[in-house]
């Protein structure tokens, strides 16, 4: 379901808020590539595409669409199962706004239309991570969630 939001900096002070659609892979593709720095190979980007557009798979994406039918910016987020909830949880997992488009609110109405939904669908909860560094993200993310302390390990496979 779309969700429209204002934007006093638009002209028309629309932005709609919908689930990405095999449409919008070249603006994707774009906000993708730029979100990646470049670091993620053609593989990866074909597989990631393919499971956001896929109905089998637990991937899913939101995007920001101007007016003009433009992309601001999108989300991606993974459905799965937890233990200790019989609901799915909500990793967050991408959120990225082009650089033009921020500080309008865009990424907040994306996190917080993805908060709708996982209300609306009693989700187990919804989480993310932020690079410590990244101080707009932190900012936003101190705004809407809690911090908890706990320490990210990961073990490298590859």
């Amino acid at each position: 379901m779309a969700q429209l939001l204002t934007d006093p900096q638009l002209s028309d002070g629309l932005i709609s808020i919908q689930d990405v659609r095999a449409g919008d892979y070249d603006q994707w593709l774009a906000l993708w590539h730029a979100n990646n720095n470049g670091a993620v190979n053609d593989e990866v980007t074909t597989e990631t595409w393919n499971r956001l557009i896929s109905a089998i798979f637990p991937v899913h994406g939101l995007v920001a669409r101007l007016p003009d039918g433009k992309l601001a910016g999108f989300v991606h987020f993974v459905l799965h199962p937890v233990t200790g909830h019989i609901q799915p949880a909500c990793y967050m997992q991408d959120l990225y706004i082009d650089p033009p488009h921020r500080r309008r609110g865009i990424g907040r109405a994306l996190v917080m239309h993805l908060a709708n939904t996982a209300r609306h669908e009693k989700w187990a909860r919804l989480y993310w991570l932020a690079h410590g560094q990244n101080a707009e993200a932190q900012a936003l993310y101190k705004a809407l969630g809690l911090k908890l302390d706990f320490t990210f390990h990961v073990m490298p496979l590859n």
